[in-house]
């Protein structure tokens, strides 16, 4: 007989054997299946809010309550416009993170929906990120509309004018007058902001998971309905309950 009879006669397994080996080839020492990472990991909180209306206490609050990380308007934009800060966020994102923060970024650019500035695209590099990440509260500067809605509690805070205005004159210690105009100038600055650079009007409410009073409510409550509305979206969407 041949070599190549042999080779083949080495290869093939007798009757006892092939009954004694797996159907399917050899099945130990398998590696553990690959488990995709979802993201984002986990749900997070943009609030927006009126002027005088409370949102930035109601939203950390809110976050107490939730143990979430906050970011108000003037860290997003602090953290944003400083490159070693930024750096320091963007940098350690796994490489899924980034890829995903950098694939919504450029989506939202496709749909022009939001602006091309680089101080803007710097802010969404952010809010993406931290998004990605989720548990946390945004405060401001339009992460409600560069987050993706499903993985996002989009919340507005609104009050009374009157009752906004007298906030504001305790608050800053100004006149009825001065702290009207302080309202109104706050109020027109955010919303020429989201216009402007995400082509969307803050009054809009039908972008908004949830509208609170916080005049009719008062800041405890309005938060702990924050609370417990992102522990029942979180539990929906990814099948796992709040603290």
């Amino acid at each position: 007989m041949n070599s190549t009879s042999d080779s083949r006669e080495d290869l093939a397994l007798s009757p006892s054997e092939a009954r004694e080996s797996p159907l399917h080839g050899y099945q130990g020492d398998r590696l553990p299946p690959v488990v995709l990472q979802q993201l984002p990991a986990a749900l997070t909180v943009a609030i927006s809010r009126e002027a005088g209306a409370r949102g930035g206490t109601i939203a950390r609050r809110a976050g107490e309550k939730l143990g979430w990380q906050i970011y108000n308007q003037e860290l997003l934009e602090y953290v944003s416009q400083e490159g070693p800060f930024r750096a320091n966020i963007l940098d350690h994102l796994p490489p899924a993170t980034a890829r995903w923060s950098e694939e919504r970024l450029q989506a939202r650019l496709r749909e022009q929906n939001v602006s091309q500035h680089p101080s803007i695209l710097q802010l969404a590099q952010v809010v993406l990120a931290l998004g990605a990440q989720g548990e946390v509260v945004l405060i401001g500067r339009g992460a409600g509309c560069i987050l993706p809605p499903d993985t996002t509690l989009n919340v507005r805070i609104i009050a009374p004018l009157a009752d906004r205005v007298g906030y504001m004159g305790d608050w800053l210690r100004l006149t009825v007058e001065e702290a009207a105009e302080e309202v109104r100038l706050r109020d027109s600055r955010r919303a020429e902001f989201i216009t402007t650079h995400f082509h969307r009007q803050p009054g809009d409410v039908y972008q908004y998971d949830l509208l609170l009073n916080s005049s009719l409510l008062g800041e405890d409550l309005c938060a702990e309905l924050i609370a417990q509305a992102a522990r029942a979206k979180l539990a929906a969407r990814f099948g796992t309950p709040g603290r």
